[in-house]
């Protein structure tokens, strides 16, 4: 068993703190720029029946 799974994360929440580490040890010249890959935007779509719903949720 992977030791993030034994920690209680699932793969997309360990990636996303190794990426935080990685971009915190970079040299302040590059920090900038790997600052921007931090942000995300989600969107979610409703389903109803299979179906996505452009009601809001």
């Amino acid at each position: 068993m992977s030791y993030w799974r034994a920690a209680g994360l699932n793969y997309v929440n360990y990636s996303n703190i190794a990426a935080k580490v990685v971009r915190r040890v970079l040299k302040p010249e590059l920090q900038a720029n790997a600052a921007k890959r931090d942000e995300t935007h989600v969107k979610f779509t409703p389903w109803v029946k299979g179906k996505p719903s452009n009601e809001k949720a």
